[in-house]
């Protein structure tokens, strides 16, 4: 069947309806990600917000899907490529350079497991430390429906069988803890997790991707926090919560391991970080990681990181994301 025409008033309705860019994309016979560029696209010229079945918060999809919460996942790839990102602290109507990066790397790299390293989630209004000044502060229920925007894109370029994996952070946690501490009344009520408003993807605290190698938000802190993680561990270990993004070796009689830390998928100088931080430099790095494993062993890990406003770069060269 040939794609099917359509303009910009029967997109909107299409969509209004559907509620899904994986059945709108069905019904017109496109690509899914044709179907998400539109929606951005649209959203930006008519100045209005295309919500997803799971924003609408449907009995389907938002609120009867409830994981249970392991404290330990174990993948057990031998072959193949991870991609790790972490710290996205998604902000309503930013989308950052290295999230079109990483748009860019799973298109590119058919990643086998796609591991969200803690802190999608902000929760800045929500957050224990006061607010300064009269700074605004995005609702819960915004910084909800941009996680779940920029998710549901990540989603929608994922191969079919990649693991989707959200190993929770600090800032993720805010969620449930707030919520625990005024109504406790309503623990293992639907929608009063994180996860339940993320029904495909798995939490955790830790993930082992293969024997020798976990991913997990944060363990060690520190400027030299990569080369304590696998130092004391005695394995490679991969962590975000610094956003210094880097890749530290440690060789013993044992061989090498590697400490990485994850940077941050959000812009350095976003709306997120710079009161709180009172526009001081700070030794920040935006990117994610690339992990690919060779007969279970891990092989030196990669990063990609902005290079400048839409590039990024990547095994020495400069790759333009704007379009993603």
């Amino acid at each position: 069947m040939p794609n099917q025409k359509i303009d910009d008033d029967g997109f909107i309705d299409l969509w209004n309806r559907l509620k899904s860019p994986t059945r709108l994309a069905k019904e017109l016979n496109v690509d899914v990600r044709a179907v998400m560029s539109r929606r951005r696209r649209l959203e930006n010229k008519y100045k209005i917000e295309l919500r997803s079945e799971s924003v609408y918060g449907t009995i389907k999809q938002h609120l009867s899907v409830s994981h249970i919460h392991k404290a330990r996942l174990e993948l057990g790839l031998l072959n193949g490529v991870v991609l790790v990102f972490s710290d996205a602290h998604f902000w309503p109507g930013i989308r950052s350079t290295a999230f079109k990066g990483l748009l860019w790397a799973i298109s590119t790299l058919k990643p086998k497991a796609i591991i969200c390293n803690g802190d999608a989630f902000d929760g800045a209004s929500i957050s224990r430390y006061p607010r300064i000044g009269w700074t605004h502060q995005p609702s819960v229920i915004d910084e909800m429906h941009a996680c779940q925007a920029a998710l549901e894109e990540i989603e929608a370029v994922a191969p079919r069988g990649c693991k989707l994996i959200w190993t929770l952070g600090n800032h993720d946690a805010r969620f449930e803890t707030r919520l625990a501490q005024s109504a406790p009344q309503y623990e293992k009520v639907k929608g009063f997790t994180l996860k339940d408003h993320f029904p495909k993807w798995t939490p955790c605290w830790s993930c082992w991707v293969s024997e020798g190698l976990v991913v997990k938000h944060r363990y060690k802190g520190g400027t030299h926090a990569t080369h304590n993680n696998t130092l004391t561990s005695g394995t490679h270990f991969v962590t975000g919560h610094l956003h210094s993004l880097k890749v530290t070796p440690y060789s013993d009689y044992n061989g090498t391991r590697f400490g990485v830390d994850t940077g941050t998928l959000a812009e350095v100088d976003g709306p997120q970080f710079i009161d709180y931080l009172e526009d001081n430099p700070v030794n920040w790095r935006s990117g994610f990681a690339v992990l690919t494993l060779h007969k279970g062993r891990l092989m030196w890990p990669e990063l990609v990181h902005k290079w400048d406003a839409e590039q990024v770069q990547f095994r020495g060269q400069i790759i333009d994301v704007s379009e993603m």
